[in-house]
């Protein structure tokens, strides 16, 4: 039987692209994280350094996956709810499986999908998803750091943090911020009209 896990990266930040990752484990999943330089687990609960040794073997495993992004323009357009759905159903119309796991509480309508909570900390397809959507969105932040370097979306893969806001109020929003993330943030924080 296949399974497919799915996880997505970068949903709550201020910057940069949602991207999302479709795994199958093509081999015994009881000795798969032997395999692995690093504990299989999910993405934030490992270094960078250990998440892109577990990715750098991949192509010498017995693994499958796809990688999907949703542009800015896109979620500043349609929204995040929508980009968030959509991400996953590109991906299953994509990778063929029987069953598809995918992270988080969604509802679908496809029968041969679930969601799991947390399932990047339970499931290994999903964890390797997880992992493997991180790997790739930080390295698309990294460059588009070196255009912007000014937010140091290099450190902060495009999260709120408190220098990231600073650079907003002092420099003000690049074409790769989420307006609507950035306008609530301020108007919630700042009690701005």
């Amino acid at each position: 039987m296949k399974i497919c896990g799915l996880d997505e990266c970068g949903r709550g930040a201020f910057a940069g692209p949602l991207v999302a990752a479709a795994v199958i484990i093509n081999s015994d999943l009881s000795s798969f994280e032997s395999l692995l330089p690093a504990p299989l687990r999910d993405s934030k609960k490992l270094s960078a350094s250990q998440r892109e040794k577990i990715v750098s073997v991949l192509p010498q495993l017995s693994v499958t996956y796809l990688l999907e992004e949703i542009s800015v323009e896109n979620i500043n357009e349609r929204g995040l709810g929508w980009a968030n759905r959509e991400i996953f159903e590109r991906l299953i119309t994509k990778v063929k499986a029987n069953l598809y796991i995918v992270d988080g509480n969604l509802n679908f309508t496809n029968p041969k999908v679930r969601t799991l909570i947390k399932g990047d900390d339970k499931c290994l397809p999903v964890m390797l998803a997880s992992i493997i959507a991180k790997v790739h969105r930080d390295k698309l932040l990294t460059a588009l750091h070196r255009a912007h370097p000014g937010y140091q979306w290099d450190q902060n893969a495009g999260y709120g943090t408190a220098h990231h806001l600073s650079a907003i109020l002092e420099k003000g929003l690049s074409p790769h911020h989420r307006l609507q993330f950035v306008e609530t943030y301020f108007h919630n924080h700042f009690a701005l009209p």
